[in-house]
């Protein structure tokens, strides 16, 4: 039997206010948009990467988005070279960060934080010879 190949093209983030969550994705991740609805409320953002975020408007907003131990799809990783050198860029693009670095789960660091609607991100740190090394 063959195996399927799969590849992530994007993931879908509805949210309270797409056009000022898509501002601080490019803002603050370096971002691209590279398509938007004609009504300007839809927008796909490719991210350093690869990874395109489907930024839509939401329904309703539910306050445990941020929680990492409820159900679902629940952050987002961005692995970085270095955990320092990433939080000061951010820091200086407005990012605040509540806690420090800590150890991940299959080696090396991460460190938590949240977007401006409180969608949980983290920046990674890896060994050289991790499994999840680029």
């Amino acid at each position: 039997m063959n195996k399927a190949l799969w590849t992530v093209e994007h993931i879908g983030m509805p949210v309270s206010d797409p056009g000022k969550l898509q501002d601080w994705y490019v803002r603050v991740l370096d971002g691209e948009i590279v398509w938007q609805d004609d009504s300007g409320s839809v927008f796909f953002v490719r991210l350093n990467g690869g990874i395109i975020l489907e930024i839509g408007p939401a329904k309703g907003v539910v306050k445990e988005t941020g929680d990492n131990t409820i159900a679902g799809f629940r952050h987002l990783a961005l692995q970085v070279e270095s955990i320092e050198a990433a939080r000061d860029v951010l820091q200086d693009r407005g990012v605040v960060f509540t806690e420090d670095p800590k150890a991940a789960g299959g080696g090396g660091r991460v460190l938590f934080f949240a977007d401006p609607e409180g969608n949980l991100l983290h920046l990674v740190e890896r060994p050289e010879n991790s499994v999840f090394a680029l």
